[in-house]
């Protein structure tokens, strides 16, 4: 099939690297995999930090201009088989896609399509009912995670529904000889308001409580907060933790190889790809069993998940991978196998592609 790929809230080829970006793109290797041809159909940016009406005119004014660019090139050349958006929600629904949809007589495919009741009743509801509408009309969303499953299935009932489970390309990892060192923890994360600082200063209290522990801590990423960050650590001194900032994919690979367990506590998490990086690295996880969390790290298997916003729970789990080597080796060769075999992009190119010849077989 030939597919137009959108993604509303950050283009697959945005500037700032993200978990968001990240599965996009993983997503569209997944289906050239697969053996269809991708184009990325935009780059529009649909994303409102406030729901006040303020800058959405000119938004309603771009998408416009897309829509007929859009219908001028599938006049011109050849309309697409499928339309596939990619995480819309309430601050950043889809503007283009369902206006060529329905003129162009076209399937269309949401992933990681979300609903939110605690906007139901507030002034994102209006924007918030462009996405409900465009999944109540797609020919299937696809849900990565139980949370979203469910939540789409209370709010919209009639929605077809479909599980993905989250993915990542595991090539560059499968010959990786991994060096570890069983007292070097590591952490993978932007660094900026909101959950990722609230992890951080979670992570940060939690290593308090254990600095008598033999440890150090890598941490691997940057952004805005990044004096915030720095701040909540410097108490444990630079023989403690390393600020290694941004790095390329290559090497925030080796760097894991040379770990012994991946930290990073999850507030807010969609699921988290840096989890099935480390985890595919052999590097056992301590996080908060909290939103999609369990999706992606398996607790008391290739980890630790420890309950929300307990700060002593989540620093003993830490302790326990310190002081257990055997067991923390153990989780480590399963949580290797577990990503390698069974979240790999071959595994999801195969089951995108028959959800998609689904929806064709079905003539939507």
């Amino acid at each position: 099939m030939h597919i137009a790929f959108y993604a509303p809230l950050k283009s697959p080829n945005h500037p700032v690297p993200s978990g968001d970006r990240q599965m996009a793109r993983l997503l569209i290797a997944a289906l050239r995999l697969a053996g269809h041809s991708v184009e990325i159909a935009s780059e529009l940016r649909s994303f409102s930090a406030t729901p006040e009406a303020g800058g959405r005119g000119q938004l309603a004014v771009l998408a416009r201009r897309e829509v007929e660019r859009l219908s001028n090139e599938w006049r011109r050349d050849r309309k697409p088989d499928l339309w596939f958006c990619y995480h819309p929600y309430y601050k950043a629904p889809d503007l283009i896609g369902p206006p060529l949809v329905a003129a162009w007589t076209i399937p269309c495919v949401t992933a990681e399509a979300s609903y939110s009741r605690r906007r139901a009743d507030t002034d994102w509801a209006g924007l918030q009912s462009l996405v409900v509408d465009m999944v109540r009309k797609a020919a299937v969303n696809i849900c990565f995670t139980r949370r979203d499953e469910v939540g789409l299935a209370a709010s919209i009932p009639e929605a077809r529904l479909e599980r993905l489970e989250p993915f990542i390309d595991v090539s560059a990892f499968r010959s990786k000889i991994a060096q570890y060192n069983p007292k070097r923890l590591v952490t993978v994360a932007m660094m900026r308001p909101g959950d990722k600082l609230e992890s951080y200063r979670m992570l940060a209290r939690a290593l308090a409580l254990i600095v008598r522990r033999q440890w150090r801590l890598t941490v691997i990423g940057d952004g805005p907060a990044r004096d915030e960050v720095r701040a909540m650590f410097a108490d444990f001194g630079q023989h403690r933790v390393e600020w290694l900032g941004q790095k390329q994919a290559a090497e925030i690979e080796e760097l894991l190889g040379q770990g012994g367990t991946y930290v990073w506590p999850g507030t807010g998490e969609a699921y988290g790809i840096a989890y099935m990086e480390a985890q595919a690295a052999g590097l056992p996880v301590v996080a908060q069993a909290t939103a999609g969390v369990p999706e992606v790290v398996q607790h008391g298997v290739t980890g630790i998940l420890t309950e929300t916003g307990d700060i002593r729970a989540y620093a003993d789990a830490i302790a326990q991978m310190l002081d257990g080597d055997e067991w923390r080796s153990a989780m480590g060769r399963e949580a290797r196998r577990f990503v390698l075999e069974e979240r790999s992009l071959e595994v999801a190119s195969k089951r995108l592609d028959q959800l998609l010849r689904d929806c064709v077989e079905r003539g939507e």
